[in-house]
């Protein structure tokens, strides 16, 4: 019987084509959600995953990295009283408005305040050597390259940032923001551009450790001793997860996402299930015929559960290959996807689940295999 389903496929492809495209498509489409899901909701912990700190140091409560609140200065000496912690630097976030020398009007920008010294913590995965050094220059800033038509300048130009005027002396790439864009300056620039008096101490203060696997015990032991005072810590990894897990479902913008890829998958199985009724129906008069040679109705209904398992399995291959060329595509764009093992490894068990329920849908005809039906 296993046999039999291989070789039905084989032989009649053209009509199992349908039901392929059908699942490919649905599985290309799960593919890219995830990627772009991933990519957008993934960019509000670039901060957080883009730089090389170990403990992150902030005001209870906060619920990403854009949230924050000023905190003491001072803190930094008791943190850095651990045995565990290597250095600390301040982070300072500062929400500004932009005005470029184009008229593109009031633009919403996220400026980060980092140290700019080589072996600075923030962005140091993110921002190349080069440019780190450029900001140590008075009123320097690095953006996105893909925001420089949105802010209406180019390198080199001026700009004005809450009323101060910065100039802009490269771009990067991997800098786009949710919600507004990422502007990159010195610790000293962005203590220029906030514009409340009462902002005197950083956003942040992130430390690195000695050991980095003992992130999450640091963060700990910080945040129940009594000295450190009405601050918390986090390890990289949870701000990070805390982040991308409140801009996903606390902020409504992911549960139509979700929401979007649930309508996929069902119109994925109603499509799919059609076309391998269909199918099936064509080759009733063949599975009849088998019936009539001893062979079960069960025996049949396996052979329609492999054939959708095969279905899905090149399908899924299909959606796979031209899902790579689609995401290098959109990489050349600078459209932000992303994908981890868990990523793809949830989308394939999608698209065979999405197969598993067409066949299950498709077995159901088989009730119409009756011996009887040749004699018409």
């Amino acid at each position: 019987m296993v046999a039999l389903a291989r070789k039905t496929l084989i032989y009649e492809w053209r009509r199992f084509l349908p039901a392929m495209l059908a699942v490919g498509f649905a599985g290309l489409l799960q593919l890219l959600q995830i990627a772009l899901v991933l990519g957008i909701f993934g960019s509000t912990s670039l901060y957080i995953t883009g730089s090389s700190a170990d403990v992150w140091v902030g005001y209870p409560g906060t619920q990403s990295v854009g949230s924050g609140r000023n905190i003491d200065a001072d803190v930094e000496s008791r943190i850095l009283m651990d045995p565990a912690i290597q250095r600390v630097e301040p982070y300072i976030w500062v929400d500004g408005d932009w005005r470029g020398p184009r008229d593109t009007g009031g633009v919403s920008v996220f400026v980060s305040g980092i140290d700019p010294r080589p072996d600075g913590l923030m962005f140091s995965k993110a921002l190349p050597a080069d440019l780190r050094a450029r900001l140590a220059e008075p009123d320097a800033v690095v953006v996105d390259r893909s925001a420089l038509d949105q802010l209406g300048v180019d390198i080199g130009q001026t700009a004005t940032i809450n009323g101060h005027q910065v100039r802009v002396v490269g771009v990067s790439s991997g800098l786009r923001a949710l919600g507004g864009v990422n502007v990159l300056c010195s610790l000293d620039t962005a203590r220029q551009l906030d514009e409340d008096p009462a902002d005197i101490g950083p956003t942040y203060l992130v430390a690195k450790l000695h050991d980095p696997s003992q992130a999450n015990a640091v963060a700990v032991r910080l945040r129940g001793s009594k000295a450190f005072g009405p601050y918390t810590t986090w390890s990289a990894k949870d701000f990070a997860q805390i982040s991308v897990r409140y801009w996903l479902f606390d902020t409504g913008a992911g549960a139509g996402v979700l929401f979007l890829a649930g309508i996929v998958f069902l119109v994925g199985a109603v499509i799919t299930s059609q076309t391998l009724i269909a199918a099936v129906n064509g080759s009733m008069r063949e599975y009849a015929t088998l019936n009539a040679l001893g062979v079960g109705v069960g025996a049949l209904r396996k052979v329609v559960l492999e054939q959708a398992f095969w279905v899905g399995a090149l399908g899924l291959l299909g959606a796979g290959l031209l899902g790579i060329v689609l995401m290098l595509l959109a990489r050349s764009q600078d459209v932000p996807v992303s994908l981890n093992i868990r990523a793809v490894l949830a989308c394939i068990i999608l698209v065979m689940g999405l197969a598993a329920v067409s066949g299950l849908a498709a077995m159901r005809s088989m009730r119409r295999a009756d011996p009887a039906t040749l004699l018409r």
